[in-house]
């Protein structure tokens, strides 16, 4: 029996075909209608439903463009399920290049949104009206902020099993065991007990093709780890690939000032370690920020111009610090080597200037 079609946006895609929906959500006030694009993969046999979405902070590119490459890997030729691919969510904040709606609201904030509420209420109730509730598994890709570059890393809740096994799927070097934020696309999918996963990598309004490619690399993964496509020919890698962090903690600033960055993304540090250097511009208060623990720095603030109070290192702690070296080392080896060594160069740890 030929499987049934899936329907979406009041549209039929038929089994063995793909196809991408204008799916409306709103109109300018010049009257022009603006629409989320969507392409729905759907294979010939029974299988997940999985959703891939990037965009939801509508600065945050990196996950577009790991959306469109992997609509192109040639493995979904064999699709068993159904692949939703949403490369931008919030339509409105990619055109204008910003985080957040024109009502200055936090889309991932929104859920489960209401039919008559705010913009932003109504573009998640569309979303998970039209799309999520028609799902099994979600992707959700997601970048630093304006200035703040994140090493590519799952935040995931892991109570649910289903969740766990995607997010070690996945294969980030870093797994945080993250809460779920209140009005956010993964409380609610959570909610709907959908396993539920997010990749955080690089910076807003920036390409990075480490973050790409490892993000790329990461769904194709976790779409072989469900059987979705076929596995990887060959014999499997007994490197770790990811360590799931048993905290982490954000390092502020002291003092306004001038940063001067001493630790870079990746690198490990041991607690009392020198991390950055801020200063006035006459260099006349020169204050050290130190780590408070020992563990790898999975978000730096790019930006040399910093206020007090000021988040400027995320350090992720880990109960076995050698075994998140080790996924580290791994990630490193994983990509192109000039690529890599660009953004994640390797340090002589050991040899840190007090």
């Amino acid at each position: 029996m030929a499987r049934a079609p899936f329907v979406i946006a009041d549209t039929e895609i038929k089994a063995g075909t793909r196809q991408t929906i204008e799916v409306p959500v709103a109109k300018l006030y010049t009257h022009t209608p603006l629409n989320i694009p969507v392409e729905v993969v759907h294979g010939r046999r029974d299988g997940p439903v999985m959703m891939v979405c990037g965009a939801i902070h509508g600065d945050e590119i990196n996950g577009v463009e790991i959306v469109r490459r992997v609509l192109k890997n040639s493995a979904l030729r064999h699709l068993r399920g159904t692949l939703v691919a949403v490369p931008i969510v919030n339509i409105f904040g990619f055109v204008q290049r910003t985080r957040y709606l024109p009502d200055r609201r936090d889309l991932n904030r929104c859920f489960p949104g209401s039919e008559s509420g705010s913009l932003g209420g109504r573009i998640a109730y569309l979303l998970r009206t039209q799309i999520m509730e028609k799902v099994t598994h979600i992707i959700d890709l997601h970048t630093g902020a304006v200035h703040r570059f994140n090493l590519p890393q799952i935040r995931a809740e892991l109570k649910n099993p289903e969740t766990a096994r995607m997010a070690e799927a996945f294969g980030a070097p870093i797994i945080l065991n993250a809460s779920l934020r209140e009005g956010s696309l993964r409380e609610y999918a959570d909610s709907l007990d959908i396993p539920v996963i997010t990749f955080e990598g690089g910076e807003a309004l920036r390409f990075d093709e480490v973050v790409i490619a490892s993000g790329v690399k990461g769904v194709v993964r976790v779409m072989r780890s469900l059987d979705m496509i076929p596995a990887k020919k060959g014999p499997k890698s007994p490197r770790k690939r990811s360590e799931t962090a048993a905290t982490s903690t954000w390092v502020r600033a002291d003092i306004d000032g001038i940063m001067r960055p001493v630790a870079r993304l990746g690198q490990k540090v041991r607690k009392g370690q020198r991390l950055a250097m801020v200063a006035d511009p006459f260099g006349e208060t020169e204050v050290s920020v130190t780590s408070p623990i020992s563990g790898i720095v999975i978000c730096v603030n790019n930006l040399p111009l910093v206020n007090e109070g000021e988040a400027i290192y995320h350090v992720a702690r880990f109960d076995e610090l050698g075994e998140a070296e080790k996924a580290m080392d791994y990630f490193r080896s994983s990509l192109d080597p000039e690529v890599t060594e660009a953004v994640l160069p390797v340090h002589p740890w050991d040899n840190d200037p007090r």
